[in-house]
């Protein structure tokens, strides 16, 4: 049997599955690294490292996760603006309550490989606050974590 190689040839490559999750009581490292392996294809049998194959992820809920520890007050995100004294540090917990997605976003996106392959993966991700999305004529499959 021949290694499975996909391309753009290949049209059952490229089939997208939808997948629904809710983070609702999830902790945030755990969901991520599911989340990551499903938008990159590990998942699939036709996974190919340098062909994006994986499948669209609707997350939402985002506002609800949880986290271990104490990381609420000891992990902070850095900004740099690129001047002298530009550095801004924001705690997960001003995150949380500012901008739940983008904690989830920049969790899945560090789980992704850093190459321009991953900027159109991250773009398979929908996070919303709230239980409401504007797919609810999509047939997703459940995401179990």
């Amino acid at each position: 049997m021949k290694t499975f190689i996909a391309s753009r040839k290949n049209t059952d490559a490229a089939k997208r599955d939808w997948f629904l999750v809710d983070a609702k009581g999830q902790i945030l490292g755990r969901l991520a690294a599911k989340i990551a392996t499903v938008i990159r294809g590990k998942h699939k049998a036709t996974y190919t490292p340098n062909f994006d194959v994986g499948d669209r992820v609707v997350v939402i809920n985002a506002e609800k996760i949880k986290v271990t520890g104490n990381k609420l007050k000891e992990k902070m995100y850095l900004k740099y603006s690129g001047y002298p004294g530009g550095l801004k540090k924001t705690s997960l917990e001003v995150m949380l309550a500012t901008k739940p997605t983008e904690v989830l976003k920049a969790a899945v996106r560090k789980m992704l490989p850093a190459n321009p392959l991953s900027r159109d993966m991250i773009k398979k991700l929908d996070i919303y606050a709230g239980t409401e999305h504007p797919y609810k004529k999509i047939a997703f499959k459940k995401l179990e974590v």
